[in-house]
């Protein structure tokens, strides 16, 4: 039996573990971004927002995926989730209530780049944890990449 539990014990220590390994960070976060808007100004908006929509193309690290929204807070290309492009998200609110696309599209507007902290469900663990996200405009429209804290 104590076998058993020490078993156990090590598979959970360990795949949280692998699971911490698998985070990315705000540095990568940030580095995505600047590769997505490279590779956009380069290539156009249909093959840019193509590869930014593949969940396993060059636009997705670890758990970071880039997103792109316009300025009416509309989803354009999204990495994790393609039921959300063509909606529009300015209501859309947190867990605490919070507007956070509705800020981090007034953000990109009027600063053009930086961090909107949030919450936000981990799609992994499956809980409500501190999310935040760096943004840069392009144009009518800004590229994104969040990072769980």
């Amino acid at each position: 039996m104590k076998k058993i539990l020490m078993a156990v014990i090590i598979c959970l220590l360990t795949t949280g573990y692998v699971y911490a390994a698998e985070k990315g960070t705000a540095k990568e976060a940030q580095d995505l971004v600047t590769k997505a808007i490279a590779y956009y100004k380069a290539n156009g908006k249909d093959k840019a927002f193509a590869a930014i929509n593949d969940p396993k193309g060059q636009f997705v690290k670890k758990d970071l995926y880039i997103f792109v929204i316009d300025f009416n807070s509309v989803m354009l290309a999204h990495g994790a989730n393609k039921a959300l492009i063509g909606k529009n998200l300015k209501e859309l609110k947190d867990s605490n209530g919070k507007q956070f696309i509705n800020e981090m599209t007034q953000a990109a507007k009027t600063k053009g780049k930086g961090w909107i902290d949030y919450t936000w469900t981990n799609p992994v663990t499956k809980r409500i944890e501190p999310k935040s996200s760096y943004f840069v405009k392009e144009g009518d429209m800004y590229f994104g990449c969040g990072i769980y804290k």
